[in-house]
């Protein structure tokens, strides 16, 4: 700096600048506190997102290691990236109106990110770009992969067991195999390997390429290699325990074989990209600092952190508003009529003795029917006053979990069906109960799951989320219900034809009786 005239360096923005944004860093963590507490407290409590507690450690060691080019930028507010950083707010906004946790993490880490073009400028924000990015790695992200990691660890697994000449019968996620059963459990989806993997190949990748080919290729390595990594895991543990009579890799060291061979795997996929890593560029010399800059630009970068906070504000002022519209909602309670239309009647109706698994509903109400077509049991659950332990559409409603040792959910999928004119899609499975003793019929269970929200049948959950949101924007509140319907015919095909015949028969009295709960606010 002592090669800059004096009074240039006093024109610099830097000292305005960098207190201006750490002043705006902080007062947004603040705003958003209870957000940035859910993340914190899902890495404490996660083995799965433990990994997150580096990420701003290693996010600011990066920014530290360009400072010799930070210090070579002028900073200069670009007050439009506020537009951008309204929407973030915007998005932040929705998601708490529907609890969707991840949708507000990413939104608060995005507003942040967002603070350094909208005070510092393009420049700067171009110099710090990886670290900044590399930020969204706090959020707890990736659990949604659960299901499907799942089920392609026990296609695998049952695949390469035949290859292996060992007979296998598969029902969902388990499997059974001549010296015993195995089971795919959230455990074995590999979902931590794959996150831990994925953010730590991609910094191996910024610190080792300079080509932004390379860097891809091995960032999609680094997503790929911990997936089969953890198919063949998961194979070899099976074989392993098989060949032992099941004395090895069936307790506590089923998990220890499990990282010693991922270990082994990541170390190697390392050690492979380190033989093609390229010299770092050469380093900013001479102490040139920012000079020169423009008159004005100082209290434009004010108005701008000014502007900024407003906008962290706003959201916080609309959810009150909100809150306060829809004012102290009462206690919901929902019954089942003994009888409904066209012979449906709970008269002498017998089914076997299975519910869905929804986590803490304000109120629910099973009842089974007998009817023209056959036998259907239904299951409501329905929510009021949604929160982080409470909401309707979450990964933890399921309608047979992987750890329920007395049902096993082996097929899903979907239908659709036209209800008075309208269509109406449900969500489908096969669920299959254990075998009895005695030569008794198995349970084979058909379920149809599908949300109800201000009115409106839905099946998916992203589009029950945004219902959610549009109804409480409406001000009518966030109430909704899961209607679960479920049969044990002969067949699947009687099974769905009585549940078709129930849903025709009855979906508008459930609907009126939804609508009566929802009105009791």
């Amino acid at each position: 700096m002592s090669a800059i005239p004096a009074d240039l360096r006093l024109s610099s923005p830097w000292p305005a600048a960098l207190p201006a944004f750490v002043l705006l860093a902080v007062a947004i963590v603040l705003l958003y506190r209870d957000t940035a507490a859910t993340m914190v407290g899902i890495w404490w409590r996660s083995d799965t997102f433990q990994h997150a507690f580096l990420v701003l450690p290693i996010g600011l060691w990066l920014v530290w290691r360009r400072r010799q080019e930070l210090a070579a930028q002028t900073p200069r507010a670009r007050p439009w990236v506020l537009l951008v950083l309204l929407v973030a707010a915007a998005a932040w906004l929705i998601a708490e109106l529907v609890v969707v946790n991840v949708v507000s993490q990413f939104a608060l880490v995005a507003m942040l990110v967002l603070a350094v073009p909208a005070v510092l400028g393009w420049q700067v924000a171009r110099v710090i770009l990886f670290p900044l990015l590399f930020l969204f790695f706090a959020v707890p992200f990736g659990e949604f992969m659960l299901p499907w990691l799942m089920e392609r660890t026990a296609d695998f697994a049952v695949l390469a067991l035949q290859a292996s000449a060992v007979p296998v019968y598969r029902e969902g996620l388990q499997f059974v195999i001549p010296s015993g059963n195995w089971s795919v459990v959230e455990e074995c989806s590999g979902v931590r390997y794959l996150i831990a993997s994925f953010m730590v190949g991609t910094l191996f990748a910024y610190l080792n390429f300079r080509s932004y080919k390379r860097r891809a290729i091995f960032m999609a390595v680094a997503l790929v290699v911990p997936i089969v990594a953890n198919w063949m895991r998961a194979y070899l543990i099976v074989m392993l325990g098989h060949l032992s009579g099941n004395k090895l890799a069936a307790g506590v060291d089923h998990l220890i074989y499990g990282w010693v061979f991922f270990g082994a795997i990541i170390f190697l996929m390392f050690w492979v990209g380190a033989r093609w890593s390229q010299p770092d560029a050469a380093p900013v010399r001479g102490g040139a600092g920012p000079v020169g800059a423009q008159a004005g630009s100082v209290p434009v970068m004010r108005a701008t952190v000014l502007a900024a906070a407003v906008i962290a504000i706003l959201p916080h002022l609309a959810l009150a508003g909100l809150q306060h519209a829809e004012g102290a909602a009462g206690q919901a309670k929902v019954d089942l009529p003994v009888r409904l239309s066209d012979g449906w009647s709970d008269d002498g109706a017998r089914l076997v003795d299975w519910r869905p698994k929804f986590i803490d509903p304000s109120t629910e109400a099973a009842r089974v029917y007998a009817g023209p077509a056959g036998t259907v049991g239904v299951y409501l659950a329905y929510y009021r006053g949604q929160n982080n332990e409470r909401k309707l559409v979450s990964s933890l409603n399921v309608l047979a979990g992987p750890k329920d040792h007395d049902w096993n959910q082996i097929v899903s999928g979907g239908r659709e069906l036209v209800v008075g004119g309208q269509k109406i899609a449900v969500h489908t499975a096969e669920i299959l109960g254990q075998p009895p003793s005695g030569g008794a019929h198995r349970p084979h269970l058909v379920a149809w799951r599908v949300y109800w929200i201000d009115g409106r049948f839905i099946e998916r959950d992203v589009a029950a989320k945004f219902a959610s949101a549009l109804a409480r924007l409406r001000g009518r509140g966030d109430d909704g219900a899961a209607l679960v319907l479920h049969a044990d015919g002969e067949t699947v095909a009687t099974s769905n034809a009585a549940l078709e015949a129930f849903v025709q028969a009855n979906l508008a009295s459930l609907n009126a009786l939804l609508q009566r709960t929802r009105d009791t606010r």
